[in-house]
Parts: structure tokens; sequence; C-alpha cells
């Protein structure tokens, strides 16, 4: 077997090759940005490829279109993150404002967190999200995802020491 032979039978490069378009299009239409579809589509595969699993062919696009819509979901987090922060600093008094420089700084670690939050399990994203965001106890949240009140300390552990560690890295 050549390696052209090779890479042509790589279920990877078949699924990138019959569905890559199709998928595009459909995120323009979602998103109506071709750029940003371009940018999801490529994300989506290097999911894909960093999963220890590949759909069978009749599954390739319900399940692309799962990894998409989560990725969706996690650029609008973060476009509506960078929003609120932009709208606190433009109603801060001027003389409060942070400088340019710092603004972008806060910016990146809210990326930076952001990104190590994407790379955490659904289960435990989700966890923080309820707590932090919607105010959730940890018995509620318990309650809600059908675990224990210990995963979800076990989890908010975990998705805490994630933010610590991307804040410590963004700022060196």
């Amino acid at each position: 077997m050549t390696v052209l032979d090779q890479h042509n039978a790589d279920p990877l490069h078949l699924m990138y090759c019959g569905h890559h378009g199709w998928l595009v299009q459909w995120l323009q239409r979602k998103l109506g940005n071709h750029g940003d579809a371009d940018d999801l589509a490529q994300d989506t595969y290097m999911r894909l490829a960093s999963g220890h699993t590949m759909p069978q062919p009749d599954e390739a696009r319900p399940y692309l279109v799962q990894i998409a819509k989560r990725l969706m979901i996690d650029l609008y987090r973060r476009r509506k993150l960078e929003a609120a922060y932009l709208d606190a600093l433009a109603a801060m008094p001027e003389q409060f404002a942070p400088s340019h420089e710092d603004t972008l700084i806060v910016l990146q670690t809210l990326n930076a967190i952001d990104q190590s939050l994407a790379a955490l399990p659904e289960k435990v994203r989700e966890t923080f999200f309820l707590s932090q965001f919607d105010g959730h106890t940890y018995s509620e949240i318990a309650a809600m995802l059908g675990i224990a009140v210990a995963t979800v300390r076990k989890h908010m552990l975990t998705a805490t020491r994630a933010c610590f560690l991307a804040m410590h890295h963004a700022a060196h």
C-alpha cells in the first residue's frame, strides 16, 4: 500500500473530504459569517482528530453537528463574556478605566480561561457554569445533573484549578 493509499483510507481524511464543505455551509447558515464558519469547521475537525472515537459513515453529519454546536456555544459564551467586560469598562469613569494594554491582558486572560474550561469534560464545565454563572448551589447542581454533591465539589475543584492555571500561564 502506498502512502497515498494509506492517506486516502484514513477515516478522518475521508470524513473531511466528504463533509467539510457541507459543514462549512451549515455553520455559515447558523452563524451568518463565513470566517467564523471556516474557523469552527476547522476546530470541529481538530476536536474529532483529538478524540478517541470516529463515527460510522452514516452517523458522520450528526456527529459533526454535535461537536460544532458545542463549539458555537463556546464562541457565543466567549463573545458574551468579552462584551460584558467591554461594557463594564465603558461604564467606568475615565480616570478609573484600565489602559488599553491592561484591557488586552484581561481579554487574553479571559480567553485563556475559556480555552482551559473548554478542554474540560462536559460535566465538569457544566457544573462550573451552573455554579458560577447561574448561581446554583452545589445541592441544586447535584439534583439537576443527577450526581452526588461530592462529585459537584470534585468538578468545581477541577474547574477552579484549570482557571487558576490558565490565569497563571496567561500572566507569564
